[in-house]
């Protein structure tokens, strides 16, 4: 409004400007016709100018304006004259006071419908976010299995809901796979607490020392069980809010001949070894030696008394490589994977008579992952099963500048 405003005072001067030359030519050329006097000012005037004519003698026709001026033009005729032009400035102020009205019913016109149609194009547009809202707040409230299912997703509010209805997927099987963890857990320990209140409840009631201590012995492997569940609970739990790793300069080789030399004292008789070369990692030993420990006690008892297990180190690229293998049973190719899930056991029977809880290989793989590498059941090379383990080889120098303590998620 203030531009065409601006621009329309100026067109109008000059078109006044215009006028006044164009009569002052016109002027000249009727002193040459021989038009003199109050003619020549009467033809000069009209369309908001006014025109005074002083003759050589003096004598002057026409007048001085009473009203504002705009502009004026001055000029000598041929006769010896002078004629001054006048523009009267009301013409082109009636006309800017309309245009300025005009101006501003168009102006507060336009900004209403504009603000009109800004509401509605924002609430429609923020539709999505409304949705959200309602959705959120249904999820507080304890509703289940809503989602946005957005009608497009290639516009940004689009890919926000297909995100949210992501992001609600996986915290929704997370929060199953967390109850059915908790519903499992509390099953376990059902078993061995149920054993112990058992045991309790006839110790007290039997007068014998022979069943009085075969009964102590119970109480004591079923309290060792619940304890052992309770453990690996806890380690569970550990990994899950961020392991504090110690970590040093530690040989892989070294923790699997380490290994077999506390399965040799648990089991004379039982072959294992370890073979390979030295690979050294930047690690958490105790952490490490726990990951050993559990795959090898998990393969000891998968082949039985009369098998046998193998620790095998190596290098491969920017890796260090630990296989243990043995000539057990084996692990299925479609369980390969289930078996790292929480309370999963392939054989039962067998994991219960040994105190198994189903959180060893979840603990192991726990403890890889927070050392950057990876745990995973692969295929064996003869019969049996077979467990990788890859970690990040150690740089000298670089591991001799990494702090002493670091927790990792």
């Amino acid at each position: 409004m203030l531009v065409v405003d601006a621009m329309f005072a100026a067109q109008s001067q000059r078109d006044v400007e215009t006028t006044l030359l164009d009569k002052s030519r016109n002027a000249q050329t009727l002193v040459k016709q021989r038009v003199r006097g109050a003619e020549l000012v009467d033809r000069l005037e009209g369309r908001g100018v006014q025109a005074r004519l002083v003759m050589p003698d003096g004598k002057v026709f026409g007048h001085l304006p009473d009203i504002e001026l705009s502009n004026k033009v001055t000029r000598d005729l041929p006769d010896g004259s002078t004629i001054t032009l006048y523009a009267e400035s009301s013409v082109i102020t009636v006309a800017q006071s309309r245009l300025r009205r005009l101006l501003l019913l168009v102006g507060f016109g336009a900004l209403a419908v504009t603000a009109v149609a800004l509401v509605w194009v924002v609430r429609r547009a923020l539709a999505p976010l409304d949705a959200m809202t309602t959705l959120a707040r249904s999820i507080a409230r304890g509703g289940r299995g809503h989602r946005l299912n957005p009608a497009r997703t290639d516009n940004e509010l689009g890919r926000t809901a297909a995100a949210f209805d992501d992001m609600l997927d996986s915290l929704e099987g997370s929060e199953e796979r967390t109850k059915r963890f908790v519903a499992d857990a509390a099953h376990e320990l059902r078993t061995p607490i149920a054993g112990v209140q058992a045991v309790s409840e006839a110790l007290m009631q039997t007068g014998s020392a022979e069943e009085r201590e075969r009964l102590n012995l119970l109480l004591v492997r079923e309290s060792r069980r619940a304890g052992r569940l309770v453990d690996d609970l806890l380690a569970l739990a550990r990994i899950d809010a961020g392991l504090e790793l110690h970590r040093e300069r530690v040989d892989l080789l070294a923790l699997a001949e380490a290994e077999v030399g506390r399965t040799r004292l648990l089991a004379p008789d039982f072959d294992i070894a370890a073979e390979g070369e030295s690979a050294y990692v930047w690690g958490d030993p105790q952490r490490l030696a726990q990951v050993l420990a559990n795959l090898a006690d998990n393969a000891r008892q998968a082949t039985g008394p009369s098998g046998w297990v193998r620790l095998r180190v190596s290098t491969v690229g920017s890796h260090a490589r630990l296989v243990v293998s043995d000539n057990g049973p084996g692990v299925p190719p479609e369980d390969r994977e289930r078996v790292f899930d929480r309370l999963v056991r392939l054989d039962e029977a067998r994991d219960r008579r040994s105190g198994g809880s189903g959180l060893g290989l979840p603990i192991a793989r726990g403890v890889v992952r927070a050392h950057g590498g990876e745990l995973s059941c692969i295929e064996p090379d003869g019969p049996g099963a077979a467990f990788q383990v890859r970690l990040p080889l150690a740089d000298l120098e670089a591991a001799l500048s990494q702090p002493q303590a670091e927790p990792l998620a």
